[in-house]
Protein backbone atom coordinates (compact mmCIF):
# COMPACT_ATOMS: atom_id res chain seq x y z
CA UNK A 1 0.00 0.00 0.00
CA UNK A 2 1.36 3.43 -0.94
CA UNK A 3 2.27 5.62 2.03
CA UNK A 4 0.19 8.76 2.39
CA UNK A 5 0.88 12.07 4.11
CA UNK A 6 -1.64 14.60 5.36
CA UNK A 7 -1.08 17.91 3.60
CA UNK A 8 -1.55 21.23 5.33
CA UNK A 9 -4.73 22.82 3.98
CA UNK A 10 -5.96 26.37 3.78
CA UNK A 11 -9.14 27.70 2.24
CA UNK A 12 -9.06 29.71 -0.98
CA UNK A 13 -11.11 32.41 0.71
CA UNK A 14 -8.45 32.80 3.40
CA UNK A 15 -5.85 33.32 0.71
CA UNK A 16 -8.04 35.90 -1.01
CA UNK A 17 -8.66 37.79 2.22
CA UNK A 18 -6.08 40.13 3.69
CA UNK A 19 -3.18 38.24 5.21
CA UNK A 20 -2.76 39.23 8.84
CA UNK A 21 0.91 38.27 9.08
CA UNK A 22 0.34 36.14 12.16
CA UNK A 23 -0.26 32.43 12.67
CA UNK A 24 -0.97 30.28 15.71
CA UNK A 25 0.72 26.92 16.18
CA UNK A 26 -1.18 24.31 18.19
CA UNK A 27 -0.23 20.81 19.35
CA UNK A 28 3.04 22.13 20.74
CA UNK A 29 5.05 19.88 23.12
CA UNK A 30 3.03 19.10 26.27
CA UNK A 31 5.61 20.68 28.57
CA UNK A 32 4.94 24.08 26.99
CA UNK A 33 1.96 24.85 29.25
CA UNK A 34 3.97 24.34 32.44
CA UNK A 35 7.00 26.21 31.08
CA UNK A 36 4.83 29.15 30.04
CA UNK A 37 3.12 29.28 33.44
CA UNK A 38 6.42 29.28 35.33
CA UNK A 39 8.31 31.74 33.11
CA UNK A 40 5.44 34.25 33.02
CA UNK A 41 5.06 33.98 36.79
CA UNK A 42 8.68 35.08 37.04
CA UNK A 43 7.75 38.29 35.23
CA UNK A 44 5.69 39.27 38.29
CA UNK A 45 8.39 38.17 40.72
CA UNK A 46 10.94 40.18 38.74
CA UNK A 47 8.79 43.29 38.38
CA UNK A 48 8.24 43.40 42.14
CA UNK A 49 11.88 43.12 43.22
CA UNK A 50 13.19 46.08 45.24
CA UNK A 51 14.32 48.96 43.07
CA UNK A 52 17.96 48.56 44.08
CA UNK A 53 17.90 44.93 42.89
CA UNK A 54 16.32 45.95 39.57
CA UNK A 55 18.92 48.67 39.05
CA UNK A 56 21.64 45.99 39.22
CA UNK A 57 20.02 44.36 36.19
CA UNK A 58 20.04 47.51 34.03
CA UNK A 59 22.50 48.09 31.20
CA UNK A 60 22.40 51.68 30.01
CA UNK A 61 25.25 51.13 27.53
CA UNK A 62 23.10 48.62 25.62
CA UNK A 63 20.29 51.21 25.53
CA UNK A 64 18.50 48.83 27.90
CA UNK A 65 18.26 46.13 25.22
CA UNK A 66 19.95 43.72 27.61
CA UNK A 67 18.64 43.20 31.13
CA UNK A 68 15.95 45.18 32.94
CA UNK A 69 14.19 48.27 31.61
CA UNK A 70 11.49 50.39 33.24
CA UNK A 71 10.74 54.02 32.50
CA UNK A 72 13.44 54.17 29.82
CA UNK A 73 11.08 54.28 26.84
CA UNK A 74 8.45 56.82 25.85
CA UNK A 75 4.95 56.21 24.63
CA UNK A 76 3.62 57.77 21.44
CA UNK A 77 2.46 60.89 23.30
CA UNK A 78 5.94 61.45 24.76
CA UNK A 79 4.95 60.21 28.20
CA UNK A 80 7.60 58.08 29.93
CA UNK A 81 6.44 54.46 29.91
CA UNK A 82 6.13 53.27 33.51
CA UNK A 83 3.25 50.93 32.75
CA UNK A 84 5.44 47.97 31.78
CA UNK A 85 8.83 46.62 32.68
CA UNK A 86 10.96 44.51 30.31
CA UNK A 87 13.73 42.00 30.74
CA UNK A 88 15.73 41.44 27.55
CA UNK A 89 17.78 38.27 27.18
CA UNK A 90 20.14 37.30 24.39
CA UNK A 91 19.29 33.80 23.14
CA UNK A 92 22.76 32.88 21.89
CA UNK A 93 22.51 29.97 24.36
CA UNK A 94 20.26 28.26 21.79
CA UNK A 95 23.28 27.52 19.58
CA UNK A 96 25.91 27.35 22.33
CA UNK A 97 25.04 27.12 26.07
CA UNK A 98 28.28 28.91 26.94
CA UNK A 99 27.31 32.08 25.04
CA UNK A 100 25.62 35.03 26.76
CA UNK A 101 25.50 37.21 23.64
CA UNK A 102 26.48 37.14 19.98
CA UNK A 103 30.15 36.84 19.11
CA UNK A 104 31.81 40.07 17.92
CA UNK A 105 32.80 40.46 14.28
CA UNK A 106 35.26 42.64 12.43
CA UNK A 107 32.52 45.21 11.93
CA UNK A 108 30.64 44.89 15.21
CA UNK A 109 32.25 44.93 18.65
CA UNK A 110 30.92 45.31 22.21
CA UNK A 111 32.15 48.91 22.12
CA UNK A 112 30.48 49.85 18.83
CA UNK A 113 27.30 47.78 19.13
CA UNK A 114 26.59 47.03 22.82
CA UNK A 115 22.87 46.69 22.06
CA UNK A 116 23.58 43.20 20.69
CA UNK A 117 27.00 42.41 22.12
CA UNK A 118 26.43 42.97 25.85
CA UNK A 119 26.30 39.71 27.84
CA UNK A 120 23.17 38.71 29.71
CA UNK A 121 22.78 39.88 33.29
CA UNK A 122 20.68 37.20 34.96
CA UNK A 123 19.00 37.84 38.33
CA UNK A 124 20.21 34.50 39.67
CA UNK A 125 20.93 35.50 43.26
CA UNK A 126 17.85 37.68 43.72
CA UNK A 127 15.49 35.40 41.78
CA UNK A 128 16.33 31.70 42.07
CA UNK A 129 15.23 29.59 39.11
CA UNK A 130 14.67 32.56 36.79
CA UNK A 131 17.33 31.72 34.21
CA UNK A 132 16.37 28.06 33.60
CA UNK A 133 12.67 28.96 33.47
CA UNK A 134 13.20 31.60 30.79
CA UNK A 135 15.85 29.82 28.73
CA UNK A 136 13.96 26.53 28.61
CA UNK A 137 10.80 28.23 27.34
CA UNK A 138 12.81 30.24 24.80
CA UNK A 139 14.43 27.08 23.45
CA UNK A 140 11.04 25.46 22.90
CA UNK A 141 9.72 28.56 21.12
CA UNK A 142 12.80 28.75 18.87
CA UNK A 143 12.51 25.01 18.11
CA UNK A 144 8.98 25.72 16.91
CA UNK A 145 10.13 28.79 14.97
CA UNK A 146 12.55 26.56 13.05
CA UNK A 147 9.61 24.49 11.81
CA UNK A 148 7.66 27.61 10.84
CA UNK A 149 10.74 28.88 9.01
CA UNK A 150 10.96 25.66 7.00
CA UNK A 151 7.38 26.18 5.83
CA UNK A 152 8.17 29.78 4.86
CA UNK A 153 11.24 28.58 2.94
CA UNK A 154 9.17 26.18 0.86
CA UNK A 155 6.94 29.04 -0.25
CA UNK A 156 9.85 31.43 -0.83
CA UNK A 157 11.81 28.91 -2.90
CA UNK A 158 8.85 28.59 -5.26
CA UNK A 159 7.99 32.29 -5.43
CA UNK A 160 11.27 34.22 -5.31
CA UNK A 161 13.89 34.01 -8.01
CA UNK A 162 17.34 33.34 -6.64
CA UNK A 163 16.11 32.62 -3.11
CA UNK A 164 18.69 30.54 -1.26
CA UNK A 165 17.09 27.20 -0.33
CA UNK A 166 16.55 26.78 3.40
CA UNK A 167 17.76 30.30 4.17
CA UNK A 168 15.18 31.26 6.80
CA UNK A 169 15.52 27.92 8.57
CA UNK A 170 19.29 28.48 8.61
CA UNK A 171 18.81 31.96 10.05
CA UNK A 172 16.52 30.84 12.88
CA UNK A 173 18.48 27.68 13.72
CA UNK A 174 21.98 29.21 13.78
CA UNK A 175 21.38 32.75 15.04
CA UNK A 176 23.20 34.08 18.09
CA UNK A 177 21.39 37.44 17.92
CA UNK A 178 17.87 36.20 18.69
CA UNK A 179 16.47 38.14 21.66
CA UNK A 180 13.72 37.42 24.16
CA UNK A 181 11.66 40.06 25.94
CA UNK A 182 9.84 39.09 29.13
CA UNK A 183 7.18 41.72 29.76
CA UNK A 184 5.42 42.71 32.98
CA UNK A 185 2.53 45.17 32.67
CA UNK A 186 1.98 46.55 36.14
CA UNK A 187 -1.49 46.67 37.74
CA UNK A 188 -3.07 50.01 36.89
CA UNK A 189 -5.15 50.54 40.01
CA UNK A 190 -4.26 53.69 41.89
CA UNK A 191 -2.04 55.20 39.17
CA UNK A 192 -2.66 57.57 36.32
CA UNK A 193 -3.74 55.33 33.47
CA UNK A 194 -2.75 55.87 29.84
CA UNK A 195 -5.50 57.59 27.91
CA UNK A 196 -6.29 58.97 24.53
CA UNK A 197 -5.45 56.36 21.91
CA UNK A 198 -5.97 52.72 21.07
CA UNK A 199 -2.27 51.86 21.33
CA UNK A 200 -1.71 53.40 24.75
CA UNK A 201 0.35 50.57 26.26
CA UNK A 202 2.63 49.96 23.28
CA UNK A 203 2.50 52.14 20.20
CA UNK A 204 1.96 50.70 16.73
CA UNK A 205 5.25 49.34 15.40
CA UNK A 206 6.99 46.64 13.36
CA UNK A 207 9.35 44.07 14.79
CA UNK A 208 12.67 44.26 12.98
CA UNK A 209 13.53 40.55 13.11
CA UNK A 210 12.24 37.60 11.07
CA UNK A 211 9.68 35.66 13.10
CA UNK A 212 8.48 36.76 16.53
CA UNK A 213 7.27 33.95 18.77
CA UNK A 214 4.59 35.00 21.26
CA UNK A 215 2.99 33.33 24.25
CA UNK A 216 -0.54 34.16 25.31
CA UNK A 217 -0.70 36.74 28.09
CA UNK A 218 -0.97 35.66 31.71
CA UNK A 219 -3.13 37.69 34.10
CA UNK A 220 -2.32 37.61 37.83
CA UNK A 221 -4.15 39.25 40.72
CA UNK A 222 -1.11 40.49 42.61
CA UNK A 223 -3.19 41.67 45.55
CA UNK A 224 -4.57 38.20 46.19
CA UNK A 225 -1.25 36.53 45.29
CA UNK A 226 1.63 38.88 46.16
CA UNK A 227 4.71 37.98 44.09
CA UNK A 228 7.16 38.58 46.93
CA UNK A 229 10.22 36.36 47.26
CA UNK A 230 10.38 36.28 51.04
CA UNK A 231 6.93 34.69 51.27
CA UNK A 232 7.96 31.69 49.14
CA UNK A 233 9.18 28.53 50.90
CA UNK A 234 11.79 27.83 48.19
CA UNK A 235 13.43 31.25 48.49
CA UNK A 236 17.09 30.88 49.37
CA UNK A 237 17.24 27.21 48.40
CA UNK A 238 18.17 27.74 44.75
CA UNK A 239 15.02 25.94 43.63
CA UNK A 240 12.43 27.45 41.30
CA UNK A 241 9.85 29.72 42.84
CA UNK A 242 6.28 28.39 42.63
CA UNK A 243 4.09 29.46 39.69
CA UNK A 244 1.50 32.09 40.60
CA UNK A 245 -2.24 31.45 40.19
CA UNK A 246 -3.47 32.58 36.77
CA UNK A 247 -6.79 34.31 36.19
CA UNK A 248 -9.13 32.77 33.64
CA UNK A 249 -9.20 35.93 31.51
CA UNK A 250 -8.23 39.57 31.25
CA UNK A 251 -10.11 42.04 33.48
CA UNK A 252 -10.77 44.03 30.31
CA UNK A 253 -11.68 41.92 27.24
CA UNK A 254 -10.72 44.79 24.92
CA UNK A 255 -7.18 45.12 26.26
CA UNK A 256 -4.30 43.23 24.69
CA UNK A 257 -2.59 42.63 21.35
CA UNK A 258 -3.94 44.12 18.11
CA UNK A 259 -2.61 43.86 14.56
CA UNK A 260 -3.35 45.73 11.37
CA UNK A 261 -3.98 44.02 8.04
CA UNK A 262 -2.53 45.13 4.71
CA UNK A 263 -5.71 47.09 4.05
CA UNK A 264 -5.43 48.92 7.38
CA UNK A 265 -8.14 47.02 9.24
CA UNK A 266 -7.49 46.48 12.95
CA UNK A 267 -7.99 43.09 14.59
CA UNK A 268 -7.60 41.93 18.15
CA UNK A 269 -5.53 38.74 18.48
CA UNK A 270 -6.36 36.15 21.12
CA UNK A 271 -3.66 33.50 21.55
CA UNK A 272 -4.80 30.27 23.24
CA UNK A 273 -2.76 29.33 26.31
CA UNK A 274 -1.59 26.06 24.81
CA UNK A 275 -0.40 27.62 21.53
CA UNK A 276 2.48 29.74 20.25
CA UNK A 277 1.81 32.60 17.86
CA UNK A 278 4.29 33.85 15.26
CA UNK A 279 4.21 37.18 13.48
CA UNK A 280 6.40 38.49 10.69
CA UNK A 281 9.04 41.20 10.99
CA UNK A 282 10.93 43.63 8.76
CA UNK A 283 13.99 41.44 8.23
CA UNK A 284 11.78 38.66 6.84
CA UNK A 285 10.07 41.15 4.54
CA UNK A 286 13.44 42.19 3.13
CA UNK A 287 14.79 38.63 2.88
CA UNK A 288 11.70 37.54 0.92
CA UNK A 289 11.63 40.67 -1.26
CA UNK A 290 8.27 41.68 0.16
CA UNK A 291 6.50 38.33 -0.28
CA UNK A 292 6.05 38.22 3.49
CA UNK A 293 5.01 41.57 4.97
CA UNK A 294 5.98 42.77 8.43
CA UNK A 295 2.85 43.07 10.54
CA UNK A 296 2.05 46.36 12.33
CA UNK A 297 0.85 45.70 15.87
CA UNK A 298 0.20 47.43 19.17
CA UNK A 299 -1.00 46.75 22.71
CA UNK A 300 -4.13 48.38 24.08
CA UNK A 301 -4.19 49.04 27.81
CA UNK A 302 -6.98 48.28 30.23
CA UNK A 303 -9.87 50.70 30.38
CA UNK A 304 -10.14 53.13 33.28
CA UNK A 305 -11.32 51.38 36.42
CA UNK A 306 -10.99 47.87 34.95
CA UNK A 307 -7.42 47.04 35.88
CA UNK A 308 -7.73 46.41 39.59
CA UNK A 309 -4.59 44.80 40.97
CA UNK A 310 -4.18 42.57 37.94
CA UNK A 311 -0.84 42.35 36.13
CA UNK A 312 -0.32 41.19 32.55
CA UNK A 313 2.75 39.11 31.69
CA UNK A 314 3.93 37.77 28.36
CA UNK A 315 7.04 36.66 26.46
CA UNK A 316 8.17 37.58 22.96
CA UNK A 317 11.10 35.86 21.22
CA UNK A 318 12.52 37.77 18.27
CA UNK A 319 14.32 35.38 15.91
CA UNK A 320 16.86 37.41 13.99
CA UNK A 321 19.75 36.77 11.57
CA UNK A 322 23.36 36.81 12.72
CA UNK A 323 24.93 40.25 12.44
CA UNK A 324 26.77 39.40 9.22
CA UNK A 325 23.86 37.65 7.49
CA UNK A 326 22.32 39.33 4.44
CA UNK A 327 18.81 40.73 4.74
CA UNK A 328 18.79 42.76 1.52
CA UNK A 329 21.04 41.34 -1.19
CA UNK A 330 20.23 44.10 -3.69
CA UNK A 331 21.36 46.79 -1.25
CA UNK A 332 24.16 44.68 0.22
CA UNK A 333 22.65 45.18 3.69
CA UNK A 334 23.52 42.87 6.57
CA UNK A 335 21.28 42.39 9.59
CA UNK A 336 23.80 44.14 11.81
CA UNK A 337 23.72 47.24 9.63
CA UNK A 338 19.93 47.09 9.43
CA UNK A 339 19.53 46.61 13.20
CA UNK A 340 21.93 49.43 13.96
CA UNK A 341 19.77 51.77 11.89
CA UNK A 342 16.60 50.63 13.63
CA UNK A 343 18.13 51.08 17.08
CA UNK A 344 19.38 54.57 16.19
CA UNK A 345 15.94 55.54 14.89
CA UNK A 346 14.18 54.29 18.02
CA UNK A 347 16.61 55.74 20.54
CA UNK A 348 15.29 58.73 22.43
CA UNK A 349 17.93 61.44 22.72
Amino acid sequence: MVAQAKAVTVSLQELKDDSLGILVVKDVPPEFAQLRHLALSYASYLGNLPSDELEKLENAASKYLTGWSLGKETLKNGQVDTFKGSYYANCAFYTDPSLECAAPTAEFSPETFPEYLSPNNWPDASLPGFKPAVTTLCRLIIDTAVLVAKACDRYAEQSIGGYKPGYLEHVVKTSTTTKARLLHYYPQSGVEEPQGSEDDWCATHLDHGCLTGLTSAMFIDEAANPPTIADQPSAGTGASLPPLPELAASPDPEAGLYIKSRSGETYQVKIPRDCIAFQTGEALERITQGKFKAVPHFVKGVGKGKGGHVARNTLAVFTQPNLGEDVDIEQGLTFGEFARGVVAKNTVS
